[in-house]
Formats: C-alpha cells, structure tokens, sequence
C-alpha cells in the first residue's frame, strides 16, 4: 500500500492541515473477524489502544492508519467505515455544521492529544472532525493510508458549500485545501494531492443503504484482484469492473462497504 513518493516523515500537527481527511475509523460487531478480514485483504497488523479491548488500531509498515471499534450492537449502529477531517477549532466546526443544518451524533470529546466530534451533514452523509495532534504524521499517513475518500450525495455543488464552509476548504488559511471541479465531481486537493471527491447522485431517502449520501473510503493497493479474491475467502463480497479492473467494492463480514484502488 506505499506509494513511491519520498514523503517527510515528521508528525504534524492538525493546525498543518485544514479541511482534509486526516483519520478513517470503522464500528463493527466482532474484532478478531474484523482483524482476520483486514489482515487478509489489506495486509494490515493490529496493536491495542488504551481505549479498552473493544479498541484496535491497523498499523502498514509500522505506521498507524485506520481505527476499528467493536460498538456496533452495543451502541446498535451499522457497521461503516467514516473519515475524519482536520479542522483548527472542534467546537467551532460543531458549531457551523448546526448551523447549516447537519447534527451532531457525538462530541466534542477528548480524546487525548485531541479532540473529536462525529457529525451528519444535511443530507445524512456521517463523518468525524478531529482537532489536535495527528495520530499519525499527515503525509506518512497519506502515504500508508486512503487515496482518497469519495461523497456520494444528493447534489455536488450543494455539498461543496457545505463542507467549505464548515472545513474552512479554498479560504486563505495556510495549509487548506483547493476546490476544483473535475471530470464531472467536486475535486479536494492538498499540497496538489487529490484527497476527497464529491459525486452528485445518491438519494436521500433510498431504500438501499449503499445509494444514500454517505462518505466511501478508497484504500490504494498495489493488487485490487488479489483483495477481492481474500475479501471472498473470508466471508467478504467483492464486486469488480472486469479482469484487471483498478477498482473494486468490498464489503466485509459486517457488510461495512469500502473500496480499493490501484496504485498509480
């Protein structure tokens, strides 16, 4: 899952990055088939936290990139995948996304060396902010972590407002994040990288879960056709485009849905 770019490999502070997706966290019922699964398709390797034992971090290469939490039935939620944005104030993002009409499902809390907060936009697209000092050093995340996170959501240009305004994205803050539209979705770049898309399309009150606005992580890997077959042999789906596709969507035993994307 590394890319080939020679990246510093310093930790950085939140206060580096504004707007762009900076952590991804997965809730899910039962964490040793969860650690199988990841392990299998994504190569991951698990380490405690000091959470509790329903807390596990996914490390590649010795570095920390995604969290998972076995809450599912015990908060009775879906299990999914959610990113987390970087933001300078957590209050103040809760704050903004009340006013624009999203909620707020937890926090702010403190979750030392930082702060979190787990929001809705306005449309029901679930996503967190994080204010503080990263887990892991940005660019050594990008590196090891998410191409990139993809909205699906009702109406792109209505959703870039939104987020802008919330996530301080195309402002004048050093360290935000470009705005550009692209092959026919909203583009967020950072330091010229692209970090998140914005797709017009999903509907709100579809029956199908997986046609709701909702955030999608993309994973890059240097097989897709090599994770979907694991996905499969250990209780996952996988859907393909065709032999040597560069994408697939998976869902693991929990049905939480993700995508994974061919190193470029």
């Amino acid at each position: 899952m590394n890319s080939n770019r020679t990246l510093p490999s310093d930790v950085l502070s939140s206060q580096s990055v504004f707007g762009a997706p900076c952590w991804v966290s997965l809730t899910t019922r039962d964490l040793r088939v969860t650690q199988d699964f990841y392990r299998a398709v994504l190569g991951w390797q698990w380490r405690p936290v000091r959470l509790g034992d329903q807390f596990k971090v996914a490390h590649v290469d010795g570095i920390p990139v995604a969290g998972v939490a076995a809450v599912a039935s015990m908060w009775q939620i879906a299990s999914a995948w959610t990113p987390y944005f970087a933001v300078a104030s957590a209050d103040e993002a809760v704050a903004r996304v009340q006013e624009r009409g999203g909620t707020t499902a937890v926090g702010p809390i403190s979750l030392p060396p930082g702060r979190a907060a787990l929001l809705a936009d306005r449309d029901g697209a679930v996503f967190g902010i994080w204010e503080g000092k990263l887990v892991t050093g940005w660019e050594e995340w990008r590196r090891a972590a998410p191409a990139f996170v993809r909205l699906h959501t009702r109406n792109a240009f209505d959703a870039a407002i939104f987020y802008g305004e919330v996530l301080d994205w195309a402002s004048e803050r050093a360290g935000c994040c470009e705005v550009h539209y692209e092959e026919n979705e909203v583009v967020l770049r950072s330091g010229g990288d692209v970090v998140a898309r914005i797709h017009s399309g999903a509907l709100e009150a579809a029956p199908d879960p997986t046609l709701r606005p909702h955030w999608q992580i993309h994973f890059a890997v240097t097989d897709v056709e090599a994770c979907a077959r694991a996905a499969r042999a250990h209780g996952g789906a996988a859907m393909q485009g065709g032999l040597g596709s560069s994408e697939a969507i998976i869902a693991d035993p929990d049905g939480a849905r993700f995508s994974v994307t061919a190193l470029s």
